[in-house]
């Protein structure tokens, strides 16, 4: 059984995809996870904003393992490819559109006003490229269009998350993924 101090980074993590930084009270984070308010701030001494940017990366790590356990499943990179969109795709769809990535929710909404999170998002955001970019690259793609094609694949992913989440439709991570296998397979081909 996890400890109190992963309760409240798993508890936040689950509110931050649902209703973002600023709509997740402390109070709500505590209660989700079963925690005495205090523990809050003695696990977190500097708050919410704490809390936040530790999920951030917590998030961040728990994602990244799922991409590889789902490039690693599929037999090339273009199927790859098209697992992960689908899989984005079915997890929205199973929630309702309520679970997007809480990192491009976190980055959309407080990046401006939270130098931390901030740092937090784009820690995150610059390990799922290196990722990503290594992964195309094993794949045998040359480095630098395997960077390109990394940004890019994660720039279509978290944009088809927006779209998705407010049409209340899985449209756009379908279009978006079959776009991206497109992409790379065209890039393989070279």
């Amino acid at each position: 059984m996890p400890g109190t101090r992963e309760r409240i980074i798993s508890a936040n993590a689950d509110l931050l995809r649902r209703q973002g930084y600023a709509g997740t009270g402390v109070k709500q984070i505590v209660a989700a996870a079963g925690a005495p308010f205090g523990s809050l701030y003695h696990f977190f001494p500097g708050g919410k904003e704490q809390l936040g940017a530790e999920t951030i990366r917590w998030s961040g790590e728990m994602y990244g393992r799922l991409l590889s356990a789902v490039f690693d499943a599929s037999p090339d990179l273009v199927t790859g490819v098209r697992a992960f969109f689908t899989a984005a795709a079915r997890q929205l769809e199973d929630t309702r559109y309520a679970d997007g990535c809480p990192i491009a929710t976190v980055a959309l909404e407080i990046s401006s006003a939270s130098e931390p999170l901030r740092q937090a998002c784009a820690g995150v955001f610059s390990s799922w490229i290196d990722a990503g970019t290594r992964r195309l690259a094993a794949g045998g793609l040359p480095e630098e269009t395997a960077r390109q094609l990394a940004i890019g694949l994660l720039a279509a992913l978290e944009g088809a998350f927006v779209l998705a989440r407010a049409l209340r439709s899985s449209e756009p991570l379908k279009i978006a993924g079959e776009q991206a296998a497109t992409i790379v397979a065209t890039a393989l081909a070279a």
